[in-house]
């Protein structure tokens, strides 16, 4: 019955474009991936080949969509604001070659990964310069509070990825240390990206501070529905196959609740299955369903449901502009996401 309610809710919503969203920075952005490819110019033919390779497969660029919203709702784009959304995009896409060589990812964004076309060694250097191109950057502008900022953003993200390995290979962790993950990892860098953006153009700190809870309340929102379409997702917009964290042992919030409010023998059965890469990869299915009997699914939602509502009152004594009216679309876009 549960598992009938979500899917019903499902089909109902209706997604959000994300031209609406983009549309007060439109140009904006454009000048942005232009700047963003002469920040990555090199001399060296393989790097160079590479670059060209991860321009490639650039999706949503959300975190230089926020912080161009984040400057604009606070006055407008400056020279310095194309400065952060370089440094937040070469972050990012840094972790996410990192990660797919630790995950062992073969696929991103529906083509190849680094790692599977120019193998581990390749993708980790790739990534290390990726990293140090935006710390430089931010150095050769002497854009220290951006520096201060990013470095944190970095430490995060690496002691989520590293508590996440920690209670996985244990199967110990809980509904806290799951949103302490998810905050590290994800909401670090949205939140660093909307707090830059404000911070490129004014000094307030009231107003920086609004935007940095807003991008942490969204990265938390966005991981979680994330984390809900392995379950429900469709993976042909998706990319990914439907109940793939499981078989990657990777336990979010959804299995967190199921396995809380299910009896010990039940608990001991999911997580043998759990433990064992054979039965991962045959009795998935299992799990998925044992997750939308228990009541999984509606849980998570709801917790989404409930940071995005934190993140949307985090800005509402913003300016109201067109800005701030996108920031408010974003939101239901992560939460009407299907892909």
């Amino acid at each position: 019955m549960v598992w009938v309610v979500f899917a019903d809710f499902c089909k109902k919503i209706k997604p959000v474009n994300i031209q609406d969203v983009v549309f007060p920075v439109s140009e904006e952005l454009k000048s942005f991936r232009q700047k963003y490819k002469t920040a990555l110019e090199t001399e060296n033919s393989l790097i160079d080949k590479v670059v060209r390779y991860i321009l490639k497969q650039q999706g949503k660029q959300i975190r230089p969509l926020l912080v161009m919203l984040g400057a604009k709702v606070c006055g407008g784009v400056e020279e310095k604001t194309y400065r952060a959304a370089i440094m937040a995009e070469l972050l990012h896409s840094a972790t996410l070659i990192h990660d797919d060589v630790v995950d062992g990812a073969e696929m991103r964004r529906g083509i190849a990964s680094i790692n599977a076309v120019w193998k581990n060694k390749i993708s980790v250097l790739i990534g290390d310069y990726m990293l140090s191109k935006g710390l430089l950057f931010s150095l050769d502008n002497k854009d220290y509070l951006f520096l201060h900022m990013v470095s944190t953003a970095v430490r995060r993200m690496s002691e989520g990825e590293i508590l996440q390995i920690q209670k996985t290979r244990s199967l110990d962790i809980t509904e806290e240390d799951y949103l302490r993950v998810i905050s590290d990892k994800t909401a670090s860098l949205l939140s660093t990206s909307s707090a830059m953006g404000a911070a490129s153009v004014t000094d307030d700190e009231v107003k920086i501070n609004a935007l940095k809870s807003y991008g942490e309340y969204l990265g938390l929102a966005f991981q979680i529905r994330d984390d809900l379409l392995d379950y429900t997702g469709d993976s042909k917009k998706t990319g990914k196959q439907l109940g793939i964290d499981i078989k990657d042992k990777k336990i979010t919030l959804p299995l967190i609740y199921a396995l809380r409010n299910s009896e010990g023998s039940e608990q001991k059965k999911i997580k043998s299955i759990l433990k064992s890469s054979r039965k991962r990869s045959m009795r998935s299915r299992e799990v998925v369903d044992f997750v939308k009997a228990k009541g999984g699914l509606d849980y998570a939602a709801e917790v989404a449901e409930g940071f995005a509502s934190k993140a949307l009152a985090a800005i509402e004594k913003l300016e109201d502009n067109d800005a701030r009216r996108s920031l408010n679309l974003l939101v239901d876009f992560v939460m009407k996401r299907q892909n």
